[in-house]
Order: C-alpha cells, then structure tokens, then sequence
C-alpha cells in the first residue's frame, strides 16, 4: 500500500524526492498514511476540487480492502 502511494505521488509531482510518506497502524485493522510534499507541489497532489486526493483515497482503499483492512490517507501541508 505504502509503495504504491508513493509511486503515484511521485510521478504527480515537480521534485519527487521531496515525498514523505509515513504509515502508521492506530490498531490491527487500521492503517493510516500521512502524505508530505514540498509547498509547491500540495495542489498538484490535491488536484481541482480534490479529485485526485479522493482518487488516490478510493485506489487505498481498494487495496486495504483485499487486506481485510482500513486505510485512511492525510495530505500534511
């Protein structure tokens, strides 16, 4: 799941190697993913009206779903 965010949020973006991407497991079923990009770059990752925020959301949650899990993902200014 990690990787794969990363993947798309590196190609969304102007200087990939500023992507942070952090996960962290609150408990057993949850994982949650926080997302940080350089300043420039945060409308890029959100995209207009947040579409491609929710797009990569709905992609995560495809993914934790096959895991029998709950991913939530935070784009950090």
């Amino acid at each position: 799941m990690k990787e794969f965010i990363e993947f798309i949020a590196k190609h969304l973006v102007d200087s990939p190697d500023s992507v942070v991407l952090e996960e962290t497991t609150p408990d057993e079923k949850t994982v949650e993913l926080s997302l940080k990009v350089g300043a420039d770059d945060v409308g890029k990752v959100i995209g207009k009206q947040g579409k491609t925020a929710q797009a990569m959301r709905t992609l995560l949650t495809a993914i934790a779903a096959k895991d029998g899990k709950r991913a939530i993902l935070k784009i950090l200014d």
